[in-house]
């Protein structure tokens, strides 16, 4: 087959995304772009775009210049640390653009595809059953006070500087080049890969070290060091000792995914992640069952902190080290190469300085929330208004996201991609238009849900072991508090297509530091305005305000990219009827929930069970006023029909 390039709405080999859970939930960094706090976008020689929430897989897709005979339509998906969920890449099989196995070739592709299909989404049913296991365990061991919020800082330090030192460079830079490398170089890219994988291992083991040398100084980022809180402190530093190592096994992890997907060798990306989750529900279990559990940071003992800090770096150990008997299976031999100049990556990262400052700009605003959403905790160690109960708060809210708009990104983006080759602005408006009308058919409902329902969902999931009735009570205020946002937050998302559809990655890092200040900027006024029993919630709702403000800005923008037009009218009388729908079956759904909720104390049955009338009330009247004010996007949804 000759070698040809196609200006082709395709990835190159399927180039991957990453994704893990942070802070804010859990987030794809497609080619390294690091969204704690929001989504991305980005593309090199070929692209692949990608979100994760909730679940841990990001589903995108790229466009860009390809060779003959690698089309391939990705569906990527990310790898979770502290949730254990996972990375890989679905792309159909090379296909030949002419001969007369073209047509067996297309079907075997399908055949292919569908088998990768069914392979991550039965990893997604099992990650996502998993991930809510440990969480739930977890918020029962810790609680949701300041106790589990220097476990949970110190857990997210890892993941932040490894995607400070390399991880964003690896994603957005290096691994389209190592995909290039099979293809273009004689030996099928080996020397490449050995460089690359000497190089980030090499760069992320000093990396390592340096900062479990500077744990003090890294910890005060996230938290106040003072007589008061000098407690506190010193135990997330002494957990960020235990757990940073896990910096340099996630590069291992993501650097082994990269040369396995380059093979098209998914399954290990898409089921190590799960041992992680399982020695992580052993090792939370094991501290419920055979320790007494502390309720305060003065009470916890030497045992108990080495079992959690140990505990969970030997999760992620396993996670990448499972992955090299999967690497060597598929051809891959290590040998350390340091001749690492005369590669071309220093050109190649100064083509993706957007993706890399969008790392730093969306770390500075994780630090913010992180520090004073501690700061709360601080004040109120044991009430569970801080941190741990905003992580909660934000993970259920973002499941939505991830089951439904992500899901309609996947399909519309190779659409999207195609019409604008094309220059056929009214097909790319129209796919647009009906990701948005269709997607807010579960959005919307969904945002109220959370608004009416909040409480009972936190007191069925987290008023468990260390945590009561009580002590879950912010996290539900928070998750209303997040409610609405989910509308904007699901629009913008899909409006940012958009713009990569152009191949334009410019565009939206200005749109999301504009999104990042306004966060930052509520954040600090909930921090300096707010009693602190409220000020986390009122930092969910900032996160909320935040999206709606770059919504209006992105629709402006975009607008003006598509002629000036964006189908508004119509998105308006939708997102209007869908709105008063949802409202009136939410208020609903809250009177349903409050008549169940007889008793002063709830126990878990009677929240479940005012959870459940309150849920199925909402659900139905919602769909009798859809039929009522004839929302024909509901008819689009499967069952519905």
């Amino acid at each position: 087959m000759t070698e040809r390039r196609l200006d082709t709405d395709t990835v190159r080999l399927g180039i991957p995304a990453t994704a893990w859970d942070g802070p804010g939930g859990v987030n794809a960094y497609p080619y390294g772009e690091v969204y704690p706090h929001g989504e991305t976008g980005s593309y090199g020689d070929a692209s692949a775009y990608g979100h994760d929430q909730g679940d841990g897989h990001a589903y995108g897709h790229g466009s860009g210049p390809v060779y003959a005979g690698a089309r391939s339509q990705v569906v990527a998906t990310g790898s979770s640390a502290p949730m254990g969920i996972s990375a890989s890449a679905e792309t159909s099989p090379p296909i030949a653009e002419n001969g007369p196995g073209e047509q067996t070739g297309k079907k075997s592709a399908k055949v292919g595809v569908l088998r990768s299909s069914a392979l991550m989404a039965a990893g997604t049913m099992v990650s996502r059953a998993t991930g809510m296991i440990r969480q739930v365990l977890q918020t029962a061991a810790l609680g949701t006070g300041l106790l589990a919020t220097t476990y949970q800082t110190a857990n997210t330090v890892p993941l932040s500087l490894y995607t400070l030192m390399i991880g964003g460079a690896l994603n957005s830079v290096l691994v389209p080049q190592l995909v290039r490398a099979r293809v273009e170089q004689p030996d099928g890219g080996r020397a490449y890969e050995q460089r690359l994988v000497t190089l980030v291992l090499s760069l992320l083991a000093v990396g390592t070290l340096l900062s479990v040398w500077a744990a003090p100084q890294i910890v005060s980022l996230y938290q106040s060091d003072t007589p008061e809180t000098h407690a506190a402190y010193e135990l997330t530093v002494v957990f960020a000792r235990f757990m940073l190592p896990q910096v340099f096994f996630y590069g291992l992890f993501f650097m082994m995914g990269q040369v396995l997907n380059a093979r098209e060798k998914f399954g290990a990306m898409m089921w190590t992640p799960v041992l992680n989750n399982i020695v992580l529900i052993s090792l939370f279990g094991l501290y419920l069952g055979l320790m007494t559990v502390p309720d305060r940071v003065q009470d916890i003992t030497d045992a108990q902190v080495r079992l959690l800090g140990i505990g969970t770096t030997l999760g992620i150990v396993l996670q990448a080290v499972s992955t090299i008997p999967y690497a060597r299976a598929a051809g891959f031999r290590f040998r350390p190469r340091f001749d690492w100049r005369g590669t071309g990556l220093r050109k190649s990262v100064g083509a993706a300085r957007w993706t890399l400052l969008f790392v730093l700009v969306n770390l500075v605003g994780l630090t913010v929330v992180t520090h004073y959403a501690s700061a709360a905790d601080l004040a109120l160690p044991k009430d569970g208004v801080g941190f741990s109960a905003y992580t909660n708060a934000q993970t259920i809210w973002m499941l939505p996201q991830a089951i439904v708009t992500v899901s309609l990104v996947t399909a519309l983006l190779p659409r999207m991609s195609r019409a604008v080759a094309e220059h056929r602005l009214d097909d790319l408006r129209g796919d647009l238009s009906r990701a948005l009308r269709t997607s807010g058919a579960v959005i919307v409902p969904a945002a109220v849900f959370f608004v009416a329902l909040g409480p009972e969902v936190a007191r069925l999931l987290f008023a468990h072991g260390t945590a009561d009735a009580a002590s879950a009570g912010p996290t539900g205020h928070m998750l209303q508090a997040f409610g609405l946002g989910l509308i904007p937050y699901s629009a913008q998302y899909l409006l940012l297509r958009g713009f990569y559809a152009f191949e334009d990655t410019r565009t939206p890092f200005w749109m999301a530091t504009w999104i990042q200040v306004v966060n930052i900027a509520l954040t600090v006024a909930c921090h300096l305005l707010l009693p602190a029993r409220w000020a986390v919630t009122g930092m969910a709702g900032a996160y909320a305000v935040a999206y709606a403000a770059g919504l209006l800005l992105t629709a402006l923008r975009l607008r003006r990219r598509l002629d000036g037009r964006l189908d508004g009218k119509r998105l308006c009388r939708s997102y209007a009827k869908l709105t008063a729908a949802a409202l009136t079956a939410g208020a609903l759904g809250w009177a349903v929930a409050r008549a169940c909720a007889t008793e002063a104390a709830p126990t878990f049955w009677s929240t479940a069970l005012a959870l459940a009338a309150g849920a199925v009330a909402m659900a139905v009247l919602f769909l009798l006023l859809g039929r009522v004010l004839k929302i024909g996007e509901l008819r689009g949804l499967p069952g519905l029909r």
